[in-house]
């Protein structure tokens, strides 16, 4: 058996592998959904959250922060929207929280499948085709952590600016090799992904794109290989789908609009990045306290 001719196979598998695993997840149905959600409005951002089912904190301080419903003159059209996703979890008494919160909010997706890290790509694709089906009108959308500082103000000017079709920003890698070490977190064997470099891709911490390419992610993944590295894998499917992540910088300081590195609060310094990454629950608070008031005086 030749070397092309194997890898060929490997790629027909590993796809219809892919494929299976999201049909199956698709006729799973939901176990939360909030499907009129979009019906009546379409938002300027659909806030896209992925978080572990248990962390109630991270998500009511997400809910009081950055996250909260932002309105901008009529019902229809509200400046941002905010919606969690999470899988299932085995824990006593999760699932019976989970439901009163969706309950009480309305803002809860959920679809069956184990929640974990690496399940991250599954939960990615349920991401963009809920957002395919249920949320097509909404202008863009960020998918987000829980953990990362969004600048909702500076978000919403530069939103105007961005394209409406096949439109995909944040920090672009364009420089990412697989990982061969069996050891590492991040490990994809040769027989997953055997070229020496990954194509561009925009790192998960968060990134914002046109809704149109929910659609074109998840029709690129029935045939596009899965690999266990969420955010490489959008990148592999929007090559297929020939959409090319732009880098968002800000022309004038030629600085990352999304900061991926963990920084120190620093009101102006976080006044003019989009987002900035890992803070715990209280720190989000803290910041968001003395930020959404004072941002100005920057």
């Amino acid at each position: 058996m030749t070397v092309s001719f194997r890898w060929r196979l490997v790629k027909f598998l590993t796809a219809s592998t892919a494929l299976f695993l999201l049909v199956q997840l698709l006729l799973s149905g939901y176990v939360l959904n909030q499907p009129d959600l979009c019906r009546d409005q379409r938002p300027l951002l659909l806030a896209l959250v992925p978080v572990a089912p248990g962390d109630r904190t991270s998500r009511d301080v997400v809910r009081r922060t950055w996250g909260a419903k932002q309105q901008e003159g009529s019902a229809r059209d509200p400046l941002l929207l905010t919606v969690f996703y999470v899988g299932v979890s085995s824990e006593p008494g999760v699932q019976d929280a989970l439901v009163a919160e969706s309950g009480d909010h309305g803002d809860i997706i959920q679809m069956d499948f184990v929640d974990s890290y690496q399940n991250l790509t599954i939960k990615t694709l349920m991401i963009m085709n809920w957002v395919a089906t249920f949320c097509p009108n909404a202008s863009h959308a960020m998918k987000v952590d829980a953990d990362i500082f969004v600048n909702v103000f500076l978000l919403v000017e530069v939103l105007r600016g961005y394209p409406t079709k096949g439109f995909i920003t944040g920090s672009v890698i364009r420089d990412g090799r697989p990982r061969r070490d069996p050891g590492s977190r991040w490990y994809v064997s040769e027989e997953a992904y055997p070229d020496s470099y990954f194509p561009p891709y925009v790192s998960g911490a968060g990134y914002v794109f046109s809704t149109d390419v929910a659609r074109k992610v998840s029709l690129a993944s029935r045939s596009v290989p899965m690999v266990p590295l969420e955010d490489v894998y959008v990148g592999l499917c929007l090559r297929a789908a020939g959409v090319s992540p732009v880098y968002a910088q800000s022309f004038l300081a030629l600085r990352n609009l999304f900061e991926v590195r963990h920084l120190a609060y620093e009101r102006c310094a976080f006044a003019a990045r989009v987002i900035v990454n890992g803070f715990k629950p209280a720190e989000l608070l803290s910041i968001w306290e003395d930020f959404s008031v004072n941002r100005l005086t920057c």
